[in-house]
C-alpha cells in the first residue's frame, strides 16, 4: 500500500542475507555480526565520523517497510535491539545508544527494505549534525569481529 520500490527493484539488504557479493553492494558478508531464521545484524558501510561502527538490523524476509512488517519480524527485531544496544555498550565502551528507523522517501527512507539502526552514542558526539560517510570494508572488520566474538561468547 505505501510501497515506492521501484519495478525489478534489486534489494541489497535480500543479496546481504542470501550471502550475496558484488561489486555494486557496499555491505560485505564479513560485517555480518549476528544471523538466525528472522534477522541480521551487520556494520553499517555508512559512518558519521564520531558514531562508527553502527548496526543495522534486518528481516530476513524481503518487507518493504514498517506497515509492510509482520509483528513476529518486529517482535525479532526488537528483541535484538536490545542485545545489540548491551553489546554496544559492553565493547565499545559507548554513553548511550540511540536507534531509528526510516519509512517512506519523505521519512528519509533510501533502501527499500524494512531496517533499523542502532547508533553507539558518546557524549557531545553530534549525531544529527554530521554527515553519513562511505567506510571501507577493510575499516569495518575490527567492529565487526569485535561483536561477532561477543555473540559467540554470549551464545544468543
Amino acid at each position: 500500500m505505501y510501497n515506492h520500490a521501484p519495478k525489478d527493484y534489486i534489494c541489497p539488504f535480500c543479496l546481504i542475507v542470501n550471502r550475496i557479493e558484488n561489486e555494486h553492494l557496499y555491505t560485505k558478508q564479513g560485517d555480518i555480526v549476528y544471523k538466525d531464521d528472522y534477522v541480521t545484524a551487520f556494520i553499517g558501510a555508512g559512518w558519521w565520523k564520531n558514531n562508527k561502527g553502527h548496526i543495522i538490523i534486518i528481516p530476513n524476509s524481503h518487507f518493504e517497510n514498517i506497515y509492510d512488517l509482520p509483528s513476529e519480524f518486529s517482535i525479532k527485531i526488537h528483541e535484538l535491539e536490545k542485545k545489540i544496544a548491551i553489546a554496544l555498550k559492553t565493547v565499545y565502551k559507548c554513553d548511550g545508544i540511540s536507534s531509528r528507523q526510516h519509512n517512506e522517501p519523505c521519512g528519509n527512507q533510501d533502501v527499500w527494505h524494512y531496517h533499523l539502526h542502532v547508533y553507539p552514542r558518546y557524549k557531545d558526539d553530534n549525531l544529527y549534525l554530521t554527515d553519513r560517510e562511505l567506510s571501507k570494508p577493510q575499516e569495518r572488520i575490527e567492529y565487526a569481529e569485535k561483536l561477532r566474538n561477543y555473540f559467540n561468547n554470549k551464545n544468543i
